[in-house]
């Protein structure tokens, strides 16, 4: 009996207003949500969680409403806390971070969290899910980092190459028996 992930990475948000767990959708990522809602719509999906934060929130929201589901927060998805969990790093800064991380699991700045310990804390969400809604579709609201991260756990493919290259939105169907991945397919064809 197959359960189906999907990783729905959220879409554009503005990086100058909120902070991490406030910041929404760019004008951009609330259309990209519309696309996600009508690509996913015919998929049956009966479960939705997402990371505390609004723009994960708000990615995987209409979908959820059509599907006449509520969306369950769950605070260990959140991303990846690189130094300080409200604000948000610059790009310049967060690249030669990302570098170091992904060579170095272990490796944190001080108030921050190591590519370990946030896989660990999503990975044991993961696992929660598939057993929790085994058989079911699971629509899972996600930021790149911990999202790279938790499919990194099942295959090493994907690893900061992958992460660099998906997009904003984005979304993949992870096709698990019991608690072993089968399948990930790419579903969103960025335009």
């Amino acid at each position: 009996m197959s359960t189906f992930i999907y990783m729905v990475r959220h879409g554009e948000s503005p990086k100058t207003e909120g902070t991490e767990r406030t910041r929404g959708l760019t004008d951009k990522g609330k259309s990209d949500a519309d696309r996600i809602t009508e690509l996913l719509r015919e998929e049956g999906i009966e479960v939705f969680v997402s990371s505390p934060y609004q723009r994960a929130i708000l990615t995987i929201q209409e979908l959820a409403r059509c599907s006449g589901q509520e969306v369950l927060i769950i605070e260990d998805l959140k991303e990846r806390i690189f130094a300080n969990e409200d604000s948000r790093m610059p790009d310049e800064e967060l690249y030669p971070l990302l570098e170091k991380s992904f060579a170095d699991p272990g490796f944190a700045l001080t108030g921050g969290e190591s590519n370990a310990a946030c896989q660990r804390r999503a990975i044991t969400v993961l696992k929660e899910l598939l057993q929790a809604y085994r058989g079911r579709k699971i629509a899972l609201g996600t930021h790149g980092a911990v999202m790279a991260l938790m499919m990194g756990y099942y295959d090493h493919q994907y690893d900061l190459n992958f992460l660099l290259q998906t997009s904003k939105p984005d979304v993949y169907r992870m096709e698990f028996n019991d608690q072993e991945l089968v399948e990930v397919r790419r579903m969103w064809n960025a335009l």
